[in-house]
């Protein structure tokens, strides 16, 4: 397939995901023999130091619609993000991790709603992970309602899509993965929550903790409330560019 073919590009950060890759490459399989939209997955190597790379690239040359870029150092998983969406030309932009928590086959029930919404983003209805890590992701997502009040449910589910020039018109920061839903609101646009089957991790680690479950997103919830009191919105009423006279001259 070409790349004028594609519409839909499925962005995959990696940091150390190495005992993950080649099974997530078998389910990323069985969604591209079933969607009815023509995808490519760009895996964003985030400076993994595990062997992650050597197997992206080895899918990558072995295997039709799968693309890479990696990362010269780990950066964080919003800037891996914005890597992908700088690169993205499809109409659409998906993005998954790469834990096999989430299933790309669940991208399918988003396709019905692209037409209507900007973003279609996941609720994780049954979490499956520890205490501690649903403990720490209901407080952040409290605060995080209370400080920005936008009616996202899972604001951080990795499973999402959007139109992509939207998409390149956000502002990112690091952390702002954590707001993608709030961001596309800000832009004046529509989000659709959708509820999406949810696993336990299949190996590897997870790659936040505690301290930066609670006081990442505090901090960024903070950042978020500055940027969008400072945000510069207007509509345009009339206007004219050209004079007339001006016109005639040019003709």
């Amino acid at each position: 397939m070409t790349h004028n073919e594609y519409q839909l590009t499925i962005i995959v950060p990696v940091y150390n995901e190495a005992e993950c890759l080649p099974r997530f490459k078998q389910e990323m399989d069985q969604y591209i023999s079933l969607t009815p939209i023509p995808s490519k997955i760009l895996f964003v190597n985030d400076g993994s130091n595990d062997g992650s790379l050597e197997i992206i690239k080895d899918i990558c040359h072995h295997h039709e619609d799968y693309y890479f870029v990696s990362l010269e150092r780990n950066c964080g998983l919003s800037t891996a993000i914005k890597t992908g969406i700088d690169l993205c030309e499809t109409r659409y932009i998906g993005y998954i991790d790469a834990d096999l928590q989430t299933s790309p086959l669940d991208f399918l029930k988003y396709f019905q709603y692209l037409d209507s919404y900007c973003l279609i983003n996941g609720i994780r209805a049954k979490r499956n992970d520890s205490l501690i890590k649903k403990l720490s992701s209901k407080i952040a997502n409290a605060f995080r309602r209370l400080m920005i009040n936008d009616g996202i449910q899972d604001t951080c589910c990795p499973l999402k899509i959007m139109e992509t020039n939207v998409a390149k018109q956000l502002p990112f920061f690091k952390g702002m993965h954590r707001f993608i839903p709030a961001l596309v609101q800000l832009k004046g646009c529509t989000v659709k929550q959708i509820e999406v089957q949810h696993f336990p991790r299949y190996a590897g680690t997870a790659k936040f903790h505690l301290f930066n479950r609670l006081v990442g997103p505090f901090l960024d919830t903070l950042v978020f409330v500055w940027m969008r009191k400072k945000n510069i919105r207007y509509k345009i009423s009339e206007f004219e560019l050209i004079h007339e006279r001006e016109q005639l001259v040019h003709e």
